[in-house]
């Protein structure tokens, strides 16, 4: 008999991991788990186990992650949901709704230039990492649905990955690989498979789930720290402004080239590697062996570094208007340092554009560019007395679908424990 809504707002448990994962939500989250079992049912037979994997936000520290660097992240209130069965025959089968399935043998572990860009290379990637490092994987069928907004600077990419990975890790080791693991697994996916050379922030921040203080300084060794959210009067408003990140994989990898161009010239792998004082010495010379953006791009590194410690001072003691500080200022450098809030040769400039807006409008206490940049997403900040105000209006320019007002979530991917 197929499962109702109705059942599952009745459902104790239910009620529970709404207000866990989603922090409301329940007529919407009950039409959604149920159509979700109930296509599996349909599809591959059997009642099957449920995982979610949610979105991230990065809330200070713009491409700093991939040079060993600081940031501040945070898991939200969106998701991939999967339900999940086991298969005999070696194969892992994930119907995304909406999309096509996307099927990999657990024979066929090498990397295939054809699949870059593709789901195929991130489900490959990951159960590559987990055989390498020693873990178990197993075959089995998943239907997914996603409200993690593609193109919108969420991670909808490192939100299926880490929900594969803990597919794997649940169903066939007892649940015992670590977020941190689980990380790298992800990120190797989108490395060495799906052809972007991405950071540890996106994984990171969905695999650990809350508010993450990270220091990259140490890839094998990271410093992590949980920070309580401490301003209850703030909205977090994401505004999708449009374009595709599908042509844009260059244009990201060449920040991190450069940045590691600079650091070479200074004797070290990373900016990390780098002291500031004598990079900033080196400049008359460095000039004439790497980019003037180059330059640029290294001075944002060290500034949003420092920039970092601050916001996170400003979260643990509320104070509001140094956390505002420092987002602004962290907006205007990847602004005019590292230069990611349009493409190359691009004339729309929605990014650029929507910041414009969004710092004239009352209420705003910050607003930046979220994620890699060049095209997506800006991040707002606005009092909880405004936020209608300021949604509308975004909505006005950028459409009805393309304003969300996010919640922080406090856990990171995992297994929804259910009880029908």
């Amino acid at each position: 008999m197929a499962l109702t809504a109705d059942q599952l707002k009745d459902n104790a448990k239910f009620l529970e991991n709404v207000s866990v994962l989603y922090g409301g939500g329940l007529d919407y989250q009950a039409h959604r788990y149920a159509m979700l079992v109930n296509k599996h049912a349909q599809d591959f037979g059997g009642t099957g186990k449920l995982f979610s994997s949610p979105g991230r936000i990065e809330v200070i520290g713009n491409h700093t992650d991939h040079n060993n660097g600081k940031v501040l992240c945070a898991s939200i209130s969106v998701d991939n949901l999967g339900c999940v069965t086991p298969r005999s025959d070696n194969k892992i089968v994930v119907a995304s709704i909406g999309y096509p399935v996307v099927e990999v043998s657990i024979d066929d572990l090498l990397p295939n230039a054809e699949e870059y860009g593709k789901s195929e290379a991130l489900v490959r990637g990951v159960v590559a990492y987990y055989v390498e490092h020693g873990y178990k994987v197993g075959a089995f069928s998943a239907t997914t649905t996603s409200d993690v907004f593609n193109g919108a600077g969420v991670s909808s990419s490192a939100s299926f990955e880490l929900l594969v990975c803990e597919i794997l890790n649940v169903m066939f080791n007892g649940g015992k690989i670590d977020a941190v693991t689980k990380a790298h697994a992800a990120q190797y996916a989108e490395n060495v498979y799906f052809g972007k050379p991405c950071g540890l922030l996106d994984q990171s921040a969905i695999a650990l789930g809350g508010v993450s203080y990270i220091d990259f300084k140490s890839i094998e060794n990271l410093e992590i720290a949980s920070v309580g959210w401490t301003f209850s009067d703030l909205d977090i408003v994401l505004t999708n402004t449009g374009g595709d990140h599908a042509d844009l994989t260059d244009q990201y990898a060449a920040i991190r080239a450069e940045m590691e161009q600079v650091a070479a010239q200074m004797g070290a792998e990373k900016l990390r590697g780098v002291d500031e004082a004598a990079f900033y010495a080196a400049i008359p010379e460095l000039q004439h062996k790497v980019s003037g953006r180059a330059i640029l791009r290294a001075i944002h590194y060290f500034n949003e570094n420092a920039r970092v410690e601050k916001a996170l001072d400003a979260v643990r003691t509320c104070d509001i208007n140094k956390f505002g500080e420092m987002i602004d200022e962290s907006g205007t450098s990847s602004y005019e340092l590292l230069q990611n809030c349009y493409p190359l040769g691009d004339t729309a400039q929605r990014i650029p554009l929507a910041l414009a807006l969004g710092k004239r409008m009352p209420g705003v206490l910050a607003t930046r560019v979220h994620g890699g940049g060049f095209a997506g997403t800006v991040i707002a900040y606005v009092r909880r007395a405004d936020t209608d105000n300021y949604v509308a209006h975004m909505r006005s320019v950028f459409g009805d679908k393309n304003v969300y007002v996010i919640g922080v979530r406090n856990c990171g991917t995992c297994q929804v424990e259910m009880d029908f």
